[in-house]
């Protein structure tokens, strides 16, 4: 029954408790939200002998099977140790569903992802007031925060930055976790090949305009324009770019996707949410943006994130796979896009 603060959630994520049964990721940067649950969730199924198994769950699941989540949390695995379940709250996983559950001892460990909860919202107060459970805050980087990220990200490509460069590159980033660190990694891989990134790698990078050619083939796959998509991604890789920039410029998009429809999900106005990010959207992309956020639920974001995530990382252990790599995944994105608006209602 503990709420870890903001500042104190470093500490936390470097040496969880021995007692934590469940954990609750709150706050307005869904990215960090869903860095620090993944993270955990791992560093508790390594802690387990034999390692754990994670599953994920959300709304989807529970409409199929409402009781899945409790079957799931007090089964123990025939040929592992206890299960973690990552879950995203919403419709079905919420204060009341949870309420007895943590109540009693269980079986597995239970990680839950949230918007921006109030302090008197159902989901914060169970998990701070419950026994063993914890409710983690998460809010955007401070400038220590982003200048730690930039140092660990470069460091892990053994690239350096010049000063320079590091204060325009700090000032480019923050508000989100993800997007910080996929716009880290964007510039990383434009660097590869030298040791030091330039305040002109930075100007040409992060933030330019030019981005917007490769934004609209995430664009495309988003609203299930199978054929553009295929079309402006053979385009750019004949034009020179590479499929792992592609890969990461698709990442970035739909993680801005997966921020605008959290916070529409926690009760913000769209046209408010469209308003509020930054760097701004740009005017043309507004339109087509704003039907996105209609047609995608958070839980079907979060699935196209994971099989983004999954190509990213294909596509960097074997660069000479890349382009089938990128390819594969834009048709499975447009492909979902184009389920999800079969599915929805005309508007």
């Amino acid at each position: 029954m503990v709420a870890i603060k903001a500042h104190l959630a470093d500490s936390f994520m470097k040496s969880p408790p021995p007692r934590l049964a469940a954990a609750l990721f709150f706050g307005s940067d869904p990215g960090l939200v869903g860095e620090r649950s993944a993270t955990l969730a791992r560093a508790l199924a390594e802690r387990e002998n034999p390692p754990g198994e994670i599953l994920r769950l959300d709304d989807a699941e529970l409409d199929e099977d409402p009781g899945r989540l409790e079957t799931e949390l007090q089964m123990r695995p025939m040929f592992s140790s206890r299960r973690i379940v990552r879950a995203a709250a919403g419709r079905r996983i919420s204060a009341q569903l949870l309420k007895p559950l943590l109540g009693a001892p269980l079986e597995g460990l239970l990680v839950v992802e949230a918007g921006n909860l109030k302090p008197d919202d159902a989901l914060r107060g169970l998990f701070e007031k419950t026994e063993n459970c914890f409710a983690v805050a998460c809010y955007p980087d401070s400038a220590a925060d982003i200048d730690s990220l930039i140092s660990d990200v470069l460091s892990s490509f053994s690239l350096s930055i010049e000063g320079d460069a590091r204060t325009l590159l700090q000032s480019r980033l923050g508000a989100d976790r993800a997007l910080s660190r996929a716009e880290i990694e964007k510039l990383a891989l434009h660097s590869l090949g030298g040791s030091v990134i330039t305040l002109q790698d930075v100007e040409n990078v992060v933030g330019d305009a030019s981005d917007l050619a490769l934004e609209r083939i995430a664009e495309a796959a988003a609203e299930g324009r199978t054929a553009t998509a295929m079309t402006d991604f053979g385009r750019a890789l004949a034009s020179g770019e590479s499929a792992q920039t592609i890969i990461l410029v698709t990442q970035r998009y739909f993680l801005k996707l997966h921020k605008v429809r959290s916070d529409v999900d926690s009760g913000q106005r769209l046209d408010d949410a469209l308003k509020a990010m930054r760097p701004p959207i740009f005017f043309k992309q507004r339109d087509a943006f704003a039907r996105q956020i209609r047609n995608w639920p958070r839980p079907q974001l979060d699935q196209a994130l994971r099989r983004i995530a999954e190509t990213a990382k294909s596509a960097r252990l074997s660069n000479r796979l890349e382009d089938l790599y990128a390819e594969r995944l834009l048709l499975a994105l447009a492909s979902m896009a184009a389920t999800q608006l079969a599915a929805s209602p005309r508007r």
